[in-house]
């Protein structure tokens, strides 16, 4: 998992900074604010931001890997063509974020707070999202590959033509989610089919 080098950065602002393109490597920095701070093109490795407040920041075209963002709180940021791979956001939030078009490959996302948010064709490809809000969350078209989401809150979720293959459909509940066309394996098949309350037999 992520690991800084360096000696934290506590607690403090940073207010429209430019980091474009920067290469952020090893950093820590622990209930810091970053403010219409524009981070494109930025690439962060073995970087940890811990209880961060991150507002209007530009992610876009940004690469994260190896990096944490934990208890983190994001807020109308931009994240188009953002790719994290390997990251740690365990108990971070998304408010009002532009989030699309965003790949994220491993790592691990528990406790996310996603409700709402718009994730329409997004990827997430062997993530941990346990116990993730995705209320009311528009995943139409999404792809959600391998990607355990047990007890996850899945109330009202949208996933109309989402790949959903080869992912933890546990908490998730057919008669509160958008599934039309939505694309599962037969194993996932059975698992929502029970939920429903059916037997499968032979």
């Amino acid at each position: 998992m992520p690991e800084a080098t360096q000696d934290p950065v506590e607690e403090q602002r940073f207010v429209r900074d430019d980091w474009y393109g920067e290469e952020i490597a090893g950093r820590h920095y622990v209930r810091c604010e970053f403010r219409e701070t524009d981070f494109s093109e930025a690439v962060t490795r073995n970087s940890v931001f811990t209880d961060c407040v991150f507002g209007n920041v530009r992610f876009n075209a940004s690469r994260h890997v190896d990096s944490a963002f934990t208890g983190c709180t994001f807020k109308r940021c931009t994240f188009f063509d953002a790719g994290f791979s390997g990251c740690k956001l365990v108990g971070s939030s998304f408010a009002e974020c532009e989030l699309r078009p965003l790949r994220v490959t491993g790592g691990d996302w528990s406790f996310a707070g996603l409700a709402g948010a718009d994730l329409r064709g997004v990827t997430f490809q062997g993530v941990r999202m346990r116990e993730a809000d995705l209320t009311g969350a528009d995943c139409g078209g999404a792809v959600f590959a391998d990607v355990d989401l047990s007890g996850a809150t899945l109330h009202a979720v949208k996933l109309p033509r989402a790949d959903l293959r080869g992912s933890d459909l546990s908490a998730l509940d057919p008669l509160n989610a958008e599934l039309a066309a939505a694309i599962v394996s037969p194993e996932q098949a059975a698992v929502l089919v029970t939920s429903l309350g059916l037997q499968v037999r032979a």
